[in-house]
């Protein structure tokens, strides 16, 4: 049997690190254990893990300096016939002081960045494939729940998460077509945004998306995935799609706050979603300056519920964004109006790197998420990168330390 410096036969080496990618070290021990009948120590699976996303990540960074030096080869020899997406988007873990001594030293919450890149099943109209807003965003009884949903998430992505009661399940709507997506990669690191900006733009242009006839980037309206696009994908003639389902939560908490009867309010939310969504951006910032004239100017020191704050947020939501809110062109292209590929990946993610109890060293995390990524990629990457050779060195046993 071939043995690796590591002393396990390829096979089982990655077995291995494929379990500490995707559960917590001492889960996917007795994993390793209970269904592959090897003994191996969590901290050895921690340990192994690390050592492959490490390796993984560093040639990530090769890559984006080949980038900048004009001499990235290209992954894909042609361009993809239809459309693609690029979502980005945040996430939240904690981290701990490194190195340190045994506990958590210094714990805080850290952003991790998300992208996900489509190849979509798509192809261009004359006419607006959906004119009329979908029924479940007119749904009076389900429309309120969609909001706190779209809340949670973005407030997890911007506060200190707290243990919480199990919500109660949402019941789910059957799927009346199937998915449009062709093929999906997906990125994440613990760089910040300038770093980040680099590893999208590599991303691109490995897999040609730069070349598609279509191509849109859809974000909510986080500031830093709109840098990250003026500094890497305008140029490249991606169009600016802001998130619609972020965008809801703002027209309906701002209809709400305008005041009048709950039949009132909510016609107004109704006339203002359908505006939106045909692309009459004008009326929707009329209706939202109106609003904040006869509520007046939130004074100093008011909270974020007061309605006076929620109209005047709204109305600078609508403001900074409004070049991103042509939807029925979008649609025309063939090119989606929500973000949810991106949130859906960032939970594939969170169930392995998130968690009250989970506080991660910056590196381990990095280099955890590298192979996260891949196993997650739709593209053969993962098999590419076990496939590629590896730095030759011996194993060596460092003193152990606990991670997530």
């Amino acid at each position: 049997m071939k043995l690796g410096v590591e002393g396990y036969a390829p096979a089982l080496f990655r077995k291995i690190v494929s379990q500490g990618a995707r559960y917590a070290f001492a889960e996917a021990a007795h994993n390793l254990q209970e269904l592959a009948g090897q003994e191996i120590s969590a901290q050895h699976v921690m340990r192994l893990t690390e050592r492959i996303g490490t390796e993984w990540a560093a040639q990530r960074d090769r890559d984006v300096e080949a980038f900048k030096q004009d001499r990235l080869a290209r992954t894909y020899t042609q361009a993809p016939p239809c459309a693609v997406a690029v979502m980005l988007d945040g996430g939240r873990l904690q981290v701990r002081e490194d190195p340190s001594g045994p506990g958590v030293q210094k714990p805080e919450w850290n952003e991790p960045k998300y992208g996900c890149f489509l190849t979509l099943d798509t192809k261009p109209t004359r006419d607006d494939p959906q004119p009329e807003p979908p029924a479940r965003f007119l749904d009076r009884a389900g429309v309120p729940a969609l909001v706190r949903q779209v809340q949670r998430l973005r407030a997890a992505s911007t506060t200190r998460e707290e243990p919480q009661k199990a919500a109660a399940p949402v019941k789910r709507r059957k799927r009346t077509r199937p998915s449009r997506i062709l093929l999906r990669t997906v990125i994440a690191t613990m760089a910040g945004v300038e770093v980040f900006g680099y590893y999208v733009a590599v991303e691109v242009y490995k897999r040609g998306l730069d070349l598609a006839p279509h191509k849109g980037c859809i974000c909510d309206g986080q500031k830093s995935n709109w840098t990250v696009y003026e500094r890497h994908l305008k140029e490249w003639g991606f169009i600016p799609i802001l998130d619609f389902l972020h965008l809801l939560t703002y027209l309906y908490a701002a209809a709400q706050a305008a005041g009048g009867t709950e039949k009132e309010r909510w016609a107004r939310y109704t006339q203002w979603l359908t505006w939106a969504w045909q692309g009459q951006r004008e009326n929707v910032l009329v209706a939202l300056n109106r609003a904040c004239q006869r509520a007046g100017e939130p004074p100093a020191g008011a909270s974020e519920s007061d309605p006076r704050c929620v109209l005047e947020t709204a109305r600078t939501y609508v403001t900074n964004n409004c070049d991103k809110m042509d939807y029925p062109r979008y649609r025309k292209l063939g090119l989606p109006v929500s973000s949810a590929p991106v949130e859906s990946t960032i939970k594939q993610f969170n169930k392995r790197v998130k968690g009250t109890e989970k506080f991660w060293r910056p590196k381990a995390a990095e280099a955890v998420l590298q192979v996260r990524a891949a196993q997650l990629s739709g593209d053969a990457r993962e098999d590419r990168l076990w496939a590629t050779p590896r730095p030759l060195r011996a194993a060596r046993y460092k003193p152990l330390r606990p991670a997530a």
